[in-house]
This record gives C-alpha cells, sequence and structure tokens, in this order.
C-alpha cells in the first residue's frame, strides 16, 4: 500500500488525507527520503539549495498568552520583561545590514500597551532609516493587535502594510487542530483566526510562510489536518512561499516541566514528517529545513528529505534558545553544509526569488 502512495505522489498525483497518515506508518525511511527528494528535485529542476542572511528581533517579549510550549515569554511586572526602544533595534538592523542582511524577522509577545499606532510607527520608522525588507508580526500577533485595536483584520493589515510591512511569518500556527490549541495555547487565536489573516494578506499580495510545531501532545492525524488546511489555503491563494516544519523543544517550558511531555520527535520523526509534507504538499515550490532546532547535521540530512531550502543565518534568534536549544551556523557554515551535500548554495529573498 505504502508503494502504491509513494508511487502516485512520484506520478504528480495528489494524496488524500488517509494516505498520508499510512505513510507515517512505514519503517522505510531511505524509500520515503528518496520519493520526497524526488519530487523536491523535478520541482525545482536545479540542484540547487537557497538561504537567507537576516536576524531575528523580537521587540517585547511581554505576553498575555501563557502558551504552555513557550518559554520566551514574560509578564509585565517580572524582571527580564522589556520593550526595545528604536534605538535598540534601529541598532540590531545596522548591524545585520553590515553583516549582509536583506531582512528582519520581527516578532514578540501579546503586549496589550503596544497597539497599531506603535506599530505603525515603528515600521515608518524602520522604513524611513534602513533599506531592509520587514518581514513582521506573526498572525496570532495581527489578531490580539486588531482586537485591543478595535479593529477589523483587512484594516489592520491595511494599515501595517501601509507603514511598510513586506511579508508575514507563519509563526503562532503550532497545530492548526483547536481542540490541540485549546490544550497548549488556549488564549491564541484560533485556527480560523489564523487562516483569515493569511487569507486577507494574500488577498492584498502581502506573502507569507506557513510553519507547523510539532511532536507535544497531538496525534498524527493532527499533523495531516494541519497540512491538509494548509494545502487548501494555498490551493485558494497560493500567497505561500514556503513550508517550515519544527519539532516542539521541551526544555523550561510548562509542557516540558509541569506536565512531563518531553519531545516525542527523534531526528527520524522529523525527517519523516518533513518527508510527507514534501510529499502531501504537492502546491509548496519550497520546504525549508529546521536546523535551527535539530541542530546541523540532521538540518544537512533534511535536504534529502524533501527540503530545499537551509533557511535564515540567524544572526539573533530567542525564542527556541529561552528552551535551551542553541545551535549556531554562519553564512560560511551553511554554504559549506549545502555544498558538502551535493548542492549549490543560493541567497534568496523572502520570495525566494535569488539575490547576490
Amino acid at each position: 500500500m505504502t508503494n502504491k502512495i509513494l508511487e502516485k505522489a512520484l506520478n504528480g498525483e495528489r494524496i488524500s488525507p488517509e494516505e498520508a497518515v499510512r505513510l507515517f506508518e512505514t519503517t522505510d525511511m531511505l524509500l520515503l527520503g528518496n520519493i520526497a527528494s524526488r519530487i523536491s528535485r523535478k520541482k525545482l529542476k536545479e540542484r540547487v539549495v537557497t538561504y537567507i542572511v537576516d536576524r531575528n528581533i523580537n521587540y517585547t517579549n511581554i505576553c498575555i498568552t501563557d502558551c504552555a510550549f513557550c518559554a520566551f515569554y514574560r509578564k509585565e511586572d517580572d524582571e527580564e520583561a522589556y520593550v526595545h526602544p528604536f534605538e535598540t533595534i534601529a541598532g540590531k538592523i545596522e548591524e545585520t545590514i553590515a553583516l549582509g542582511g536583506r531582512q528582519i524577522l520581527l516578532q514578540g509577545g501579546h503586549n496589550i500597551n503596544l497597539k497599531i499606532d506603535y506599530f505603525e510607527d515603528l515600521f515608518r520608522r524602520i522604513k524611513e532609516r534602513f533599506d531592509i525588507h520587514l518581514h513582521a508580526l506573526s498572525p496570532p500577533e495581527i489578531v490580539h493587535t486588531a482586537k485591543i485595536s478595535k479593529l477589523a483584520i483587512v484594516d489592520t493589515l491595511r494599515r501595517l502594510n501601509d507603514a511598510g510591512l513586506d511579508s508575514i511569518p507563519g509563526g503562532g500556527a503550532e497545530i492548526l487542530v483547536d481542540r490541540v490549541r485549546q490544550k497548549i495555547s488556549p488564549h491564541k487565536c484560533s485556527t480560523r483566526e489564523w487562516l483569515d489573516v493569511m487569507d486577507c494578506a494574500h488577498g492584498m499580495n502581502i506573502p507569507t510562510t506557513a510553519t507547523m510545531m510539532f511532536g507535544h501532545v497531538e496525534t498524527v492525524e493532527d499533523r495531516v489536518e494541519h497540512l491538509r488546511r494548509i494545502r487548501d489555503q494555498q490551493d485558494k491563494t497560493m500567497g505561500f512561499t514556503a513550508f517550515i516544519p519544527w519539532p516542539f523543544q521541551p526544555g523550561r517550558t510548562e509542557l516540558g516541566l509541569d506536565h512531563d511531555i518531553s519531545s516525542q520527535v527523534t531526528g527520524l520523526d522529523y525527517l519523516k514528517t518533513l518527508a510527507i509534507s514534501r510529499i502531501f504538499l504537492d502546491n509548496f515550490d519550497n520546504l525549508q529545513s529546521s536546523w535551527v532546532t535539530q541542530g546541523p547535521k540532521v538540518g544537512q540530512m533534511a535536504l534529502y528529505y524533501g527540503a530545499n531550502d537551509m533557511g535564515s543565518t540567524m544572526l539573533e534568534e530567542n525564542v527556541v534558545r529561552a528552551a535551551g536549544t542553541v545551535h549556531c551556523l554562519n553564512e560560511e557554515d551553511i554554504r559549506r553544509i549545502i555544498t558538502d551535500s551535493g548542492f549549490k548554495p543560493q541567497r534568496r529573498n523572502m520570495r525566494y526569488e535569488r539575490v547576490n
């Protein structure tokens, strides 16, 4: 049965959610990786693996959502709580540009003191001062900002876009099944709200990415349902530029400490999920390797399990680091890993256009 499903996918036919669940039952990892890799190469023609030079700037760590999987957030009265002043953010952008960066990923917590005017002012000041791509605010942040500013999602996005927002990261998706979300992030936006932000953004020609954080309380069926919702949205708008799955990092989190849920994701489980994502998401060109959570060696293996992108140099990363997972690669390291894997390294931008 598995061979028939894989043959179907290799021939360009769409597989069903039920067939995707069956693929999770296979133990033939070499075959699964082979098919995912061949599908990736058929889509992209050349043996090129892309990456981007950017920096993840967290403008605040103050958050009211209390997500059980997060070790990064702080309450407003915590000693470590912060909202970065503009000059701190500007300094980080200057450092990024000096190292060849063309983009910043700007994300933070759900801070009830930061309404739409805060972001409009911040984005305009950034754009007035720097020639930089602003990849900012995940759907939950946008939903939160809309609610506390008493605005519709479309009006919130229009104002952010007018102020300088270029694209939206796919964070906050976790698993797009509300039963799961109620267990791990009950105060964050719903599945429907997450998808509505993306749908609205795509309608305004604002490109976005899509993500999945797995390996906690979800089932294999939940993972596949997440992939189905992403695929359906992509069928509708073709507005996602990439899909990025990564495993839950349990260190210092409520899920890990209070509920004794350690990551269920081994290196093989990660590679299997990545490969099945490539096979199932037939309307995505780009899948990213999560070396930030898996380390460079498994991240390198991901290039033979359906990934065609090594993601970011991550000149700064704080959220995964807060959970105790620290992997660092500079641009030279990423290019060496790609070359050693038999591919040509290529810089890109958020739209996956090649740049020098």
